[in-house]
């Protein structure tokens, strides 16, 4: 790609960051050995900023020792509390597990620590489903939705697949691609699907995208006040040019990364506007 010479591509200035994963299908201690590892990964090396814990859910040792893998977490947050936490979890459908198996592995993930949660599509079968949701979405618990992956993993799709739910609670939604090497995907299908089967407007796409940001373990502090993506903070009411924003984002890679992002937004949609007919005009 020409990195590090005049001709580089845009793909040369991505930020790229890493998850150090545990494997939850697996006998316990070696579980308990790959979470440890993670921490103290994520823990050391600045390159890793959290930890998640992958592989099937509805696998039976995934199932069996799913509390034990919750108490896991918690003991090791107690020892390495700097760790970012995200699970997957929820990552089950009516009929693939026994009924009291998606009872509560999201609220039990919420109670060990996590940040974010990966899938979440068993969300409506969990006992007090509305409680946990007004939960997630109080604590600014992001649910990140893997629309191809819940179709062919869990069968999941259009109004059976519930963005729609969290988004009605206040939750807030990422894209991701789960899998690119196992289904072929890309995050502009994921986009997408969001559009042409969930009814999400470019509006909707757009605060999506900026929670992609605000809500990844991006070193630094947010450009948006609140957690809230499209308010800026005091710093840069004024402007990102001026400056105190300045000063924000010279020592913030998250403020940096998500100002790059608006003015990426603000460009689409200026060029946006130069291709689309005036309303009565000829196009």
């Amino acid at each position: 790609m020409g990195c590090g010479t005049s001709s580089a591509e845009a793909a040369c200035g991505l930020a790229v960051h890493y998850l150090a994963s545990a494997f939850r299908a697996l006998p316990p201690a070696q579980v308990f050995r790959s979470l440890i590892a993670s921490f103290a990964l994520a823990d050391a090396d600045p390159r890793y900023v959290g930890v998640n814990i992958v592989q099937p859910e509805d696998w039976p040792v995934s199932m069996r020792d799913y509390d034990l893998h919750m108490a896991m977490f918690r003991f090791l947050e107690g020892k390495y509390p700097r760790v970012h936490r995200t699970m997957h979890a929820g990552e089950l459908a009516f009929g693939l597990v026994p009924p009291a198996g998606i009872r509560n592995h999201m609220r039990k993930a919420l109670d060990a620590g996590a940040e974010r949660i990966g899938h979440g599509v068993a969300i409506a079968y969990e006992d007090d489903a509305a409680g946990t949701l007004r939960r997630m979405a109080r604590d600014h618990v992001a649910v990140e939705i893997n629309l191809s992956s819940n179709d062919v993993i869990l069968g999941v799709r259009g109004g059976e697949h519930p963005i729609q739910l969290y988004r009605r609670f206040g939750v807030p939604v990422t894209l991701s691609t789960d899998d690119q090497g196992i289904l072929r995907t890309d995050l502009t299908q994921e986009y997408m699907r969001a559009a042409r089967e969930q009814g999400l407007h470019y509006a909707d796409l757009k605060q999506v995208t900026r929670a992609s940001l605000e809500f990844a373990f991006v070193p630094g502090e947010s450009l948006w006040r609140g957690r809230v993506p499209g308010e800026p903070v005091a710093a840069c009411t004024a402007g990102f040019d001026a400056a105190p924003c300045r000063a924000l984002l010279a020592r913030s890679e998250k403020a940096r990364l998500q100002v790059t992002l608006e003015q990426r937004l603000d460009a689409f949609e200026q060029g946006l506007d130069r291709l689309m007919p005036a309303p009565g005009g000829k196009g």
